[in-house]
């Protein structure tokens, strides 16, 4: 193949990356692949003296959203020229002094201030416009809304998620497939939301790293200064330290030591002239300013055997392969696993068992393989399903390929009904988490729900799996144990039956004086003539116990249970009465067990004050907020807890 051919075929490759990472929040190729093969552009271009059109090394960032308002920037932003040689560093400092700081992984920001208040934040789009994000960067976690200086302020800096934040915003996402794919993406897609009360809940965090403008104010010619001074003004700004061609070295050993242990994501370093005068001397070429320098990491390689491919399903019917290989050291950890992502990824590194393959971190974190250098290609794709049995198909999708299992019945599918069952309002089991249950299935320990509480059975096998120990097999024992003992609604919710939510199910439950064999053998005339539950709900419920398979799961699963004795008509001194409850609780671990307390007393709780309301329990009944405000308009009595205490007979 030609020089020519060979870009023209790179460059729709890196611009569809590019698409997918920037503007789509999705990774279709790694770092690693994608830095080489734009490395490779680099040179064919050099080499050849042509720039084709379109080439990512002319064009750079991802494209602005319609959603959000357009805007230009006063000067385009440009992205930097980077190495990984820590020699061309050198040469780049020259006798200069550097600023070096960690290059932030992340959405770059303009902010501006004027008279003192932050006035306008645009993101970085594609360079040229970007996109007004002013209303959520109010609401980022530790940006200033005022400053001390009122002169035209114009700060760039970095919004980023921490590693902490992503995982707890993650685990509250019960759909795995759902779920982001790390910081970066959750960074982006929060930053750039149309409601800012949710970027609110996210913990965006802002980190300056340039000085654009600062009306009035004489930075005697150091950008070490210009930083000084941004953080007096109450901004947090990127770490750095001065560095020297002399004390290179000893800086990037320090950033490197401490990478490993950072709750940040970043790829890399910036070196950035202290010099002002000096770096905009220099000017800039069409793609990068000559005043500052990107050092990516070097990624640390090793080489080693390929044992297996663990194909690993998920609800979707998706089997990703996942490689096995021998164990290295790698940033400081033993690894001996990494995702393939797909088939086509698979095919592209022809893969076979035995093959010797070079492994690294993506950005030192995330295991990835960087090359098959025996590429065998005698792997062999299953045809069957390893949870189930049944065909898996290999299917293509906007060019990649992917296996899935054809089998609508197959328990990784059904891995939300484990979900729901152990969800706070049904079992309540602490630690299964829907990633745990999909590993759990996977490895057959669970076939059906009564299995979770057999789950002892496995505990050697628990204890050494990947995430999990002693303390946490024992935590989860604990949580399942507290679990047998439950009541009859949490169990009939948790069946998920069609329909049927909790509120449902308690109603059910006290139209039969919680006798489970009645419910069992109700007909649907019985269900549907009870109030609030319609022939749809009555053909559903009948259905599920009607069928023979679903009888043999629930006694098996009732074999492990015991119920909390529910509290009969006489008990129901709430009968008939509507509540609203707001505010923070006292007596109560939350308002959803206030709310569970009300219900088991015959009353019904809503979430808006309306003229149907018969009480707003609001432990601070004096204050101004619109439902006291509407309750007092229509004549509602708002009750502390304690005097709803009184009014349920329990005070």
């Amino acid at each position: 193949m030609d020089k020519t051919a060979r870009m023209k075929e790179l460059i729709p490759l890196l611009n569809d990356a590019a698409k997918a990472y920037y503007q789509e929040d999705r990774e279709i190729m790694s770092n690693f692949e994608y830095d080489k093969r734009y490395d490779e552009l680099v040179e064919l271009e050099r080499e050849t003296g042509i720039t084709l059109t379109g080439s990512p090394t002319v064009s750079v960032g991802y494209e602005a959203m319609d959603e959000l308002q357009k805007e230009a920037h006063e000067s385009p932003m440009l992205s930097l020229d980077k190495t990984k040689d820590v020699e061309s560093l050198r040469e780049f400092i020259g006798a200069q002094k550097v600023l070096l700081s960690w290059k932030l992984d992340g959405l770059t920001i303009v902010l501006t201030y004027r008279d003192g208040r932050l006035s306008k934040a645009v993101t970085r789009g594609n360079g040229v416009v970007g996109e007004v994000i002013t209303n959520n960067a109010k609401v980022f976690k530790n940006i200033p809304l005022q400053i001390a200086h009122k002169g035209e302020l114009i700060l760039r800096g970095e919004a980023i998620i921490t590693y902490s934040d992503f995982e707890k915003i993650n685990e509250q996402i019960e759909d795995v497939d759902a779920r982001y794919k790390n910081p970066r993406n959750l960074c982006s897609g929060s930053v750039r939301q149309l409601n800012n009360e949710i970027t609110a809940k996210r913990n965006v965090q802002f980190y300056a790293f340039s000085l654009v403008r600062a009306e009035g104010v004489d930075f005697e010619n150091s950008t070490r200064k210009q930083f000084e001074w941004l953080a007096a003004q109450g901004f947090d700004v990127v770490e750095y330290r001065m560095v020297t061609a002399d004390t290179l070295d000893d800086a990037i050993a320090y950033f490197s030591d401490k990478i490993v242990h950072n709750d940040f994501p970043s790829d890399g370093l910036v070196a950035l002239y202290d010099d002002i005068a000096y770096g905009d001397s220099l000017g800039s070429t069409a793609k990068f300013p000559r005043n500052a320098f990107a050092f990516k990491w070097k990624d640390e390689i090793r080489e080693t055997t390929l044992k297996e491919i663990e194909w690993s399903p998920s609800r979707t019917g998706l089997i990703n392969p996942v490689a096995i290989f021998e164990p290295v050291e790698l940033e400081g950890t033993t690894v001996s696993r990494a995702s393939v992502h797909n088939i086509s990824i698979l095919k592209d590194l022809e893969l076979g068992i035995g093959d010797k393959i070079q492994v690294y971190k993506a950005n030192m974190i995330i295991p990835q393989i960087a090359e098959n250098l025996t590429r065998s290609g005698d792997l062999e794709i299953p045809h069957v399903c390893p949870v189930c049995g049944e065909e898996a198909r290999v299917l293509k999708t906007n060019d990649v390929e992917s296996l899935y299992c054809m089998n609508a019945e197959c328990q990784a599918k059904k891995i939300k009904s484990f979900t729901l069952f152990v969800s706070r309002d049904a079992m309540n089991i602490d630690g299964l988490s829907e990633a745990t249950l999909e590993k759990f299935i996977l490895k057959g320990f669970i076939k059906d729900f009564g299995d979770i509480f057999e789950i002892e059975k496995y505990k050697d096998e628990i204890v050494s799996m990947e995430g999990f120990g002693q303390k946490s097999y024992d935590n989860l024992i604990a949580s399942i144990e507290k679990a047998s003992h439950t009541t009859l609604p949490r169990l009939i919710y948790s069946l998920g039956i069609s329909n049927v939510g909790i509120a449902n199910a308690k109603v059910i439950c006290k139209e039969f004086q919680y006798d489970l064999d009645k419910i069992i053998h109700a007909t649907p005339e019985e269900i549907s003539s009870i109030e609030g539950i319609g022939p749809v709900i009555a053909g559903t419920f009948t259905e599920y116990f009607a069928d023979e398979e679903n009888i043999a799961k629930l006694e098996h699963l009732l074999s492990h249970l015991t119920f909390e004795e529910m509290r009969t008509e006489s008990a129901q001194s709430l009968e008939g009465k509507q509540f609203v409850i707001t505010g923070s609780v006292e007596h109560f671990a939350n308002r959803a067990q206030l709310k569970e307390y009300i219900e088991e007393r015959g009353g019904k709780v809503t979430g808006s004050v309306t003229s149907k309301t018969d009480y707003l329990i609001n432990n601070d009944t004096t204050s101004s907020s619109s439902k006291n405000k509407k309750a007092k308009d229509l004549g509602i009595p708002i009750l502390s807890e304690e005097d709803f205490l009184k009014l349920a007979g329990e005070a």
